[in-house]
């Protein structure tokens, strides 16, 4: 597993951060992981070498944060934990604080090591906004109970608006994977001018690049939901997904890990969020944290990406 290093943050970060949405019982995973398994999968995630665990007070009303906090045990210091406030919170210390502490308190955690705000929405959409949740945001960093804070979802209008603040943020989380490229350009070019690393969910456009397309898997509610899954670009993207599955038969790898490479290669990616409810789909995703893809394949994949954006 390799590691790097985020602004504010001294513990070394895996490249592969475990995520946390599908642990809980959600709207858009339903209730098919129990406690049991969500304890076996976290642990199984530590045991692999993943540093990082991505969860937020909005999955699964705050279960997936009891969930982590539980499984981690003695080990969730030794870890990054990061996780989300829901941005209907009030523009106010009082309620900022105290969805923090709602968190710390499922978490069984003094502090997070990075808090973020889930997406702007309508929320954000005025400078006036902005500016206050800047503010905030520092105001919790202040506290102590966040080490760093960062963002989610902020595309370059909701940057910009932010102003001299945004100096305060380490992380951008945004959905990223060879086929979903919306947060290139001018949104990367301000986030990476300003020190903001990427956290790439959905890297593997929620499994559709893992090499395997069942009706089990694709009748969840946030596969559903997701347009990559649904035509004409789950067709359209069939170039791609057969592209990665013959280059993860010849250098012998699972083809998740190959959709994972290629992410972590691109351009200002800090990590990539990648979560299940089975320790052996962990098993295979956290073989990626060493993988590195030949010029070759890569250019391959690029282009092969290009000709999926450009019809």
């Amino acid at each position: 597993m390799r590691y790097i290093k985020c602004k504010g943050i001294k513990k070394d970060w895996s490249v592969i951060t475990f995520g946390c949405w599908q642990i809980a019982p959600s709207e858009g995973w339903g209730n098919i992981c129990s406690p049991q398994s969500a304890d076996t999968v976290v642990k199984t995630a530590l045991e692999l070498g993943i540093s990082a665990f991505d969860t937020a007070e909005g999955y699964g009303d705050g279960e997936s944060e009891r969930r982590l906090g539980k499984a981690l045990g003695n080990k969730k210091q030794d870890v990054i934990i990061i996780s989300k406030i829901w941005p209907d919170a009030s523009l106010t210390s009082v309620d900022y604080h105290k969805r923090l502490n709602n968190s710390l308190k499922a978490l069984n955690r003094d502090y997070v090591d990075v808090y973020l705000v889930h997406f702007p929405s309508t929320y954000f959409n005025s400078i006036e906004q902005s500016e206050k949740l800047c503010a905030l945001m520092e105001e919790l960093k202040k506290s102590g109970k966040a080490i760093t804070v960062g963002l989610s979802n902020f595309m370059e209008q909701d940057l910009l608006r932010l102003g001299k603040g945004i100096q305060e943020f380490c992380i951008n989380q945004v959905p990223y994977n060879i086929l979903q490229r919306n947060y290139e350009g001018k949104t990367r070019d301000i986030c990476h001018k300003n020190e903001i690393g990427y956290m790439a969910y959905s890297p593997t456009a929620q499994g559709l690049l893992a090499g395997r397309l069942s009706n089990e898997a694709t009748a969840f509610p946030a596969r559903k939901w997701n347009k990559l899954y649904q035509e004409p670009l789950l067709t359209k993207s069939k170039p791609v997904r057969n592209l990665i599955n013959n280059i993860a038969e010849e250098i012998k790898i699972k083809p998740i890990s190959v959709a994972l490479a290629w992410v972590l290669e691109q351009k200002n990616i800090l990590t990539a969020i990648v979560g299940s409810r089975k320790p052996d789909q962990v098993s295979e995703f956290a073989l990626a944290g060493d993988l590195r893809l030949s010029a070759e394949h890569l250019n391959q994949l690029n282009n092969a990406s290009l000709s999926f954006h450009r019809k």
